[in-house]
Formats: structure tokens, C-alpha cells, sequence
């Protein structure tokens, strides 16, 4: 196994990772969607409704609640979901923001499997936060 391949291992080792339709149904109840695709990718795939998009280089600083540099959203009791294109970058990210005492996870298969899944997109403005 490679490096990072122990890396992701270890990272999810520590989430209880979502299907698409269980992210879908805790962002209904209050969950916070942080989309960390790249804009070429979410041109591409679609906006995720409801969805933050934070680039992954300022992931932990807008989602910390103890940072003064953190989104409005980022209180000590928000539960983040975090979505990527495959759901690799968003365990990562997702242990991360864990480590940071953030009540965090991600979705397995991310927005591709979200697609898959026949989940909503939209086309409209994302809601950008950077």
C-alpha cells in the first residue's frame, strides 16, 4: 500500500462516513454541505443545492470556531459534510477538521456517486466562501 493510501486509511479510520441520500437527508436537517471541488470540476458535475463552497487551501480556518478567520456557520455544534469529486480529498479534509474538534465527515463516492444516486443539482450561483 502507498503512503498516502495508509494516509486515507488511517483518516477514515476515524469517520462514519455517509451515503449520498444520509448527507442529503442531514443537510435537510441542518447539516453544513462544504463542497471543495475546483470551479472546473463544479462547472462540469453541477452546483450541490444548499452547499458552502471552500476551496480545500482555507478549509480549517473558515470552519474552526475558535478562528477569527471562520464563516459565520462555523459554530461548535454545526455537523460538516464535507464532498469532493470521489470522496478521497473530503476524508482527508474531513479528519482534519476533526482533529480540530469540528464534528466532521464526508460522503463515500462523493458528488459522483451523489450524482449516481439521482441527488439534486442546480445551476444557479454557488455560495463561494473565501
Amino acid at each position: 500500500m502507498s503512503e498516502v493510501g495508509r494516509l486515507l486509511e488511517s483518516a477514515r479510520a476515524g469517520l462514519t462516513r455517509l451515503t449520498p441520500h444520509q448527507a442529503h437527508d442531514a443537510a435537510k436537517g441542518g447539516a453544513l454541505l462544504v463542497d471543495t471541488r475546483t470551479a472546473a470540476q463544479r462547472a462540469r458535475q453541477g452546483e450541490l443545492p444548499g452547499a458552502l463552497v471552500i476551496d480545500r487551501t482555507v478549509l480549517e480556518w473558515r470552519l474552526d470556531p475558535t478562528c477569527p478567520h471562520r464563516i459565520p456557520e462555523a459554530t461548535p455544534r454545526a455537523r460538516v459534510i464535507v464532498l469532493c469529486r470521489q470522496g478521497y480529498s473530503s476524508s482527508l479534509a474531513a479528519a482534519s477538521l476533526r482533529s480540530l474538534g469540528v464534528d466532521a465527515t464526508d460522503v463515500v463516492g462523493g458528488v459522483e456517486a451523489w450524482a449516481a444516486a439521482g441527488l439534486p443539482f442546480h445551476d444557479g450561483p454557488a455560495d463561494v466562501r473565501e
